[in-house]
């Protein structure tokens, strides 16, 4: 089965992910305003109306602000942990609160249906209300989405070894984020072990962890101030290249863009 993917957006000012077959597609965050969501679906040919459900991360405003709009507009149902959708209800970012028919409670490790997929949620170690993973599976192929992770822990660890496709955080360098302008309590909060994971931390992980099942690395949510694509990419090159693994060769590995779509991947 013929499987889409693609990222709209995927940084601090927002994160939203599509996930699509020829008869399901799914939104993983919907951190972005409703009106680049809308943009960026002409620009594709895609169509709002084929959504089956927004799933979502954690209750931060980058990760939540048009899942009003689009519960309650195009009524889409939004699937999260109970936890989370109390955070969801008391944001400042809810300009359109959700009601009781557009919202749906997952627990985490039990499994759901909807159409073609089938998705996992999944605790990760991040400073929301409640902050899970999602792992994604159709036929056989199964994508893990860790886009906020403090460290990655046994649990996250054995999601990502089942996928083939992982979209998961490489926020900042480490060097840049001691150096850079960021009061000392925001440094703290981001290296810290609910905070988020660096180029390093990512490069390690991978480079003692790579098994063959693992095609794409989507590298996300990127720090504007902390980070650049070529520094997080490069990062996790030299790391792999000491266990005699090739970027571009045994496996692609992809930093997404801040503010600007992917462009679509398209996996048969």
């Amino acid at each position: 089965m013929k499987v889409n993917f693609m990222s709209l957006a995927s940084g601090s000012d927002g994160n939203c992910y599509y996930l699509a077959t020829d008869h399901t597609a799914i939104l993983i965050d919907a951190g972005v305003g409703i009106r680049t969501i809308k943009k960026v679906f002409r620009e594709y040919a895609l169509k709002l109306e084929t959504i089956r459900a927004v799933f979502i991360t954690h209750d931060h405003a980058d990760h939540i602000k048009a899942v009003g709009h689009l519960g309650e507009k195009h009524n889409i149902p939004v699937y999260t942990t109970e936890e989370i959708h109390s955070g969801i209800r008391k944001s400042y970012c809810m300009t359109q609160k959700l009601t009781q028919n557009h919202i749906r409670y997952i627990r985490k490790e039990e499994p759901v249906i909807v159409g073609d997929f089938q998705v996992t949620c999944f605790e990760v170690p991040h400073d929301g209300t409640d902050n899970v993973g999602y792992c994604i599976s159709v036929e056989d192929k199964t994508f893990s989405f860790l886009t906020d992770i403090g460290h990655i822990t046994p649990t996250a660890s054995h999601y990502i070894s089942l996928a083939d496709y992982l979209v998961i955080e490489a926020n900042y360098d480490e060097t840049m984020l001691q150096m850079g302008p960021y009061p000392s309590h925001l440094k703290a909060r981001i290296a810290g072990p609910n905070g988020h994971l660096s180029n390093r931390e990512l490069a390690g992980y991978l480079s003692d962890h790579l098994g063959k099942k693992l095609k794409y690395v989507w590298m996300c949510h990127l720090s504007k101030e902390n980070n650049h694509p070529e520094l997080a990419l490069k990062t996790v090159e030299l790391a792999l290249q000491r266990n005699g693994i090739v970027v571009g060769k045994d496996i692609q590995v992809i930093p997404l863009r801040r503010t600007l779509p992917s462009g679509m991947y398209c996996f048969e």
